[in-house]
């Protein structure tokens, strides 16, 4: 069984589309197609339904998904060991986290990183909390650089790298600034953009509040879990939300001072209990750390 076959048919399964699979493998669709069909005719299985526009896996497909993930992740730890024999720091090393910690915190230790190990290949997804989560528990990621969540999988080994400090923010023009002293309450005469609660930072702001017998004016239209598009949409209007310090640069938005009230997230590094760090992994953990708080 040819495993470009095996890699091809997971890509589509994923992407649930023969084209996005295509793109993600940077091959063209027929290419992609007929690598399905080899398979099919290896294995004497069909292993998709197309009905329509709908791309569904037959009863066989879904028996073999998890165990072509496990053969493609055997052969990757196997190329990976091999390439650990050289001595050399090498190979490929596919690294997991948010748009956030990529742009604020990541380079300075990508930097060093490559400076140091220049033959590793870095793949870096971008996914929210819980998509880095399900990625690593999946066995597709091997580091993932995240905020913690407080119902993480006991499959998970989780280890703190950064304290993030969490701020009040609105525009620069925002009516509460005239104000000299701002509460909880305060903020509820006023609408709120927050990630959504199934992510930690918005989870703990509307405990917050919910903790001070208050309610929240929040704006459900313009929920979003990015945060530098939360950003953008408080410097235009009289909305307020949270943001990590290092976001904080008083062009678009300002801080509020609110007394008695201090909000942090933890940024972790997650990996798979049962995953043997490769190298490449085992060297960049040690760079990250060099960099923790």
């Amino acid at each position: 069984m040819d495993f470009q076959n095996l890699r091809a048919f997971v890509a589509v399964a994923d992407q649930n589309s023969f084209s996005r699979a295509a793109d993600h493998l940077h091959l063209t669709q027929p290419a992609i197609s007929k690598r399905i069909l080899t398979l099919e005719a290896n294995l004497n299985q069909r292993l998709f339904d197309r009905i329509g526009w709908q791309l569904t896996l037959t009863e066989a497909g879904e028996c073999l998904l998890p165990r072509a993930r496990q053969i493609l992740q055997l052969i990757e730890q196997t190329r990976q060991a091999l390439d650990d024999l050289s001595g050399q720091v090498q190979g490929n090393l596919k690294l997991v986290t948010s748009h956030h910690i990529g742009l604020h915190r990541l380079p300075r230790v990508l930097r060093e990183y490559k400076k140091q190990h220049p033959g590793v290949k870095l793949n870096i997804s971008f996914l929210n909390s819980q998509e880095t989560h399900q990625n690593i528990l999946d066995g597709k990621g091997e580091l993932g650089i995240t905020t913690y969540e407080d119902r993480a999988s006991d499959s998970l080994l989780v280890q703190d790298i950064w304290q993030d400090s969490l701020h009040f923010v609105v525009a620069r023009d925002h009516p509460l600034l005239q104000r000299k002293k701002i509460g909880l309450s305060d903020l509820c005469e006023f609408p709120a953009i927050l990630p959504d609660v199934r992510f930690y930072t918005g989870r703990i702001v509307t405990e917050l509040f919910e903790n001070a017998g208050l309610t929240l004016k929040l704006d459900q239209d313009l929920s979003t879990d990015y945060l530098e598009t939360l950003k953008a949409l408080v410097s235009i209007g009289d909305s307020w939300s949270v943001l990590p310090a290092t976001m904080l640069d008083e062009r678009s938005v300002v801080a509020l001072n609110i007394k008695s009230v201090s909000l942090q997230r933890r940024l972790v590094c997650i990996r798979h209990k049962e995953r043997t760090l490769s190298k490449a992994a085992q060297t960049f953990l040690k760079v990250l750390e060099s960099h923790r708080d």
